[in-house]
């Protein structure tokens, strides 16, 4: 079994916790801090707090509030070109993966040049990331503590995966505080992410005894407090358990690897410019229905975990049962029911499913699917 496990050397969970942001540059030798939050509300009033504590440290700051969902190449090499401009020599992201993606972009640019499409692929960097610390405000993607990176490839109109132990994080913070104003549908979105991070991380062909336990949690986490979380937004303790269950997931499919979902949901977010949880979380039990057959015990010691199977039944029937509660979910917490629903159009597909057959990302997928497998796939969740 796979024996390499990647995570930042220092990860803070706690309500308050963005309040240590300064303290951790200065130990990490940054005095000049580009600051990358979102472009769309409430990025301004992240930047603004995370240059206030690290103004309390006397670390000067740049903002660049100008991330969007589905970060593009121009957007990374315009954050570049502003830290070298400014003379910046850190990084901090604030804000969801979005965020922590074109950040990572950036510091690959910023060090080793070229532009970024030039690092798709695994371990294409040469030399480390500036220090940067990466503030998660929403409990879903994991961005802030895994070496991946997918930024949109604006000639090709494809999402580029990058995946390289460069970068990851010096520090992640996750301050529930944070996420108490997020809207129910963000809530959803990121958790249901989450989940899809779990789930995937867990059937992975490079899942491990320690990714497997991870994996198990994060989705009991996501279970039990999801629905909360969507239906009061200042439930606290919710919210902790939200940022344990995605900090939880991230660690797992940073060292197990992902699957066909988010093979399958990369081009449509690249082609549609759609949420990327709500894809996952619409994909995923079609997806997983396809390889149960191949992990039906996997499935089962989920549903297993989760208390809602039946020692007595099958692991064929557990596994069923697994996925059926995964699809209730989705529907409890407000997903779209179809990708009809979102706008995707059935003539796409079959360029979708092609795409979706070439990315690096689906290689770990426990069952092989070819292109016109995945464009059955996408038809059964239109």
């Amino acid at each position: 079994m796979p024996g390499s496990y990647y995570l930042p050397a220092v990860n803070l969970i706690d309500f308050g916790a963005v309040a240590k942001v300064g303290s951790w540059i200065r130990t990490l030798g940054g005095s000049r801090v580009l600051i990358a939050a979102a472009a769309a509300h409430p990025g301004e009033e992240h930047a603004a707090l995370a240059a206030e504590h690290l103004g309390r440290e006397g670390i000067a700051s740049v903002p660049f509030v100008k991330v969007l969902p589905n970060p593009t190449d121009v957007l990374v090499e315009e954050g570049a070109a502003l830290y070298r401009a400014e003379r910046c020599d850190a990084l901090v992201a604030i804000g969801g993966g979005s965020a922590m993606d074109c950040t990572k972009a950036i510091g690959a640019v910023v060090t080793n040049g070229g532009a970024i499409r030039d690092y798709e692929g695994t371990n294409r960097l040469r030399i480390a990331l500036p220090p940067f610390v990466a503030i998660n405000t929403t409990a879903g993607t994991g961005s802030e503590i895994t070496r991946f990176a997918v930024i949109t490839d604006t000639e090709r109109h494809v999402k580029m995966t990058l995946a390289d132990w460069r970068l990851t994080p010096d520090v992640s913070i996750n301050d529930p505080e944070l996420m108490l104003s997020m809207p129910p549908g963000l809530t959803a979105a990121t958790g249901m992410d989450a989940l899809s991070h779990a789930v995937e991380s867990l059937v992975s062909l490079n899942a491990s005894p320690l990714t497997e336990a991870l994996s198990l949690k994060a989705a009991r986490l996501v279970f039990d407090f999801l629905p909360r979380a969507v239906r009061d937004g200042g439930d606290r303790e919710a919210r902790e358990m939200m940022t344990h269950a995605a900090f939880l997931a991230g660690a797992a499919f940073n060292n197990s690897g992902l699957g066909l979902v988010h093979a399958m949901s990369h081009p449509l977010g690249a082609k549609y410019n759609l949420p990327h949880g709500v894809l996952n979380a619409l994909l995923l039990p079609h997806v997983e229905r396809y390889n149960a057959v191949t992990c039906f015990e996997k499935f089962s010691l989920l549903g297993e975990h989760l208390g809602i199977v039946r020692s007595w039944h099958s692991p064929g029937e557990n596994a069923e049962t697994t996925l059926q509660a995964m699809g209730r979910l989705a529907e409890d917490v407000g997903i779209p029911a179809s990708l009809a629903r979102l706008g995707v159009k059935s003539e796409d597909l079959g360029e979708l499913a092609r795409q979706a057959e070439q990315e690096e990302i689906g290689r770990t997928n426990p069952r092989k699917a070819s292109v016109e497998t995945i464009r059955e796939l996408y038809r059964a969740a239109m």
